[in-house]
């Protein structure tokens, strides 16, 4: 278990055949990060659970702290202190906590938390109980954890920290869907950092890979938190714009440049260098109903574009 399921998948099914062990309202994990000596709840479900995915505890506080700092399970205790704990100024309707660590070769995972709505609800047996169910469950989180980040670095540009080419066409693949099936727009933006060839032959990759990733700061920043921005290949970046037609895309590729004309960067000590992209759109479904098509109607404009702007700098009087 946990090697081809994410966190909240796995919890879903600890939970199913937790509650016929031990009773809860809610139940939540907490996991530990050693560089920050800090538990964050990484999923909860139940009675106030929103308030618990909130919470974020520095090393040793609130009961999931003392529980992960002593290795020992507390048992009864009462929720609001890990309210306090991770500077929730809100109140619960949980009355009793029991929590336990989590534990794997000696090594601290986190812990799981259950919360009952009835005050002074578990018992020592509870705890014996849980104390068995996480020996197992260490083991089991642990892998989930493994296997989300293994899924998230197969989709994340390593350079930039943005989705890459599979990730784009997966988050495609359910965008066509979205918008062919309620009959919406989409626009997609492709993008070229203008001279990139020239910057690494100049000053260096590590120049060029300082401009790519200013580049996508800007662009990622840019855009609205439901679309995506992605490093498609090389120095070319794509922008997919939700629920987005000609006029509005148009406008986003002109603010585009624009905000991307505004990087400077320092290539060598006093000197500054200036950057530019040239973008091209495409509007689902008038420019092409498939990825494809999309793509190549976008890619054909930014060169058209790319062309265009070489041909006035070369006419350009001097």
């Amino acid at each position: 278990m946990g090697t081809r399921l994410g966190l909240s998948e796995m919890m879903s099914l600890i939970t199913s055949r937790l509650s016929s062990l031990v009773p809860f309202s809610t139940c939540a994990v907490f996991l530990y990060t050693e560089s920050t000596d800090q538990l964050r709840c990484r999923f909860a479900t139940g009675t106030d659970s929103e308030l618990l995915l909130a919470l974020t505890l520095a090393g040793g506080q609130g009961l999931n702290g003392w529980a992960a700092r002593n290795r020992r399970p507390l048992v009864n205790a009462p929720p609001n202190v890990d309210l306090e704990a991770g500077n929730s100024s809100r109140s619960t309707k949980l009355q009793s906590a029991l929590i336990c660590p989590l534990v794997l070769d000696e090594r601290l995972i986190g812990t799981l938390a259950l919360y009952h709505a009835e005050p002074g609800f578990y018992r020592e047996d509870h705890g014996r109980l849980l104390e068995r169910v996480c020996e197992q469950a260490a083991a089991v989180i642990h892998n989930s954890v493994i296997f989300e980040r293994t899924q998230e670095d197969s989709l994340t540009d390593a350079l930039t920290g943005l989705p890459n080419t599979r990730a784009l066409f997966q988050y495609l693949n359910r965008e066509l869907a979205r918008a062919s099936r309620l009959r919406v727009e989409f626009s997609m933006v492709v993008m070229d950092l203008n001279d990139f060839k020239l910057i690494n032959d100049t000053y260096g990759h590590h120049v060029g890979d300082t401009a790519l990733r200013a580049v996508s700061n800007v662009l990622r920043a840019a855009i609205r938190p439901y679309d995506m921005c992605v490093r498609y290949a090389g120095d070319e970046f794509v922008v997919v714009l939700t629920d987005c037609g000609r006029g509005q895309a148009e406008s986003k590729r002109v603010e585009l440049e624009d905000a991307v004309r505004r990087i400077s960067i320092e290539p060598r000590p006093g000197e500054r260098l200036s950057l530019s992209i040239s973008a091209g759109a495409a509007v689902f479904p008038h420019d092409g109903a498939s990825y494809d098509a999309l793509l190549d109607t976008a890619d054909s404009r930014m060169y058209g574009e790319k062309r265009a702007r070489k041909a006035a700098a070369r006419t350009k009087p001097t």
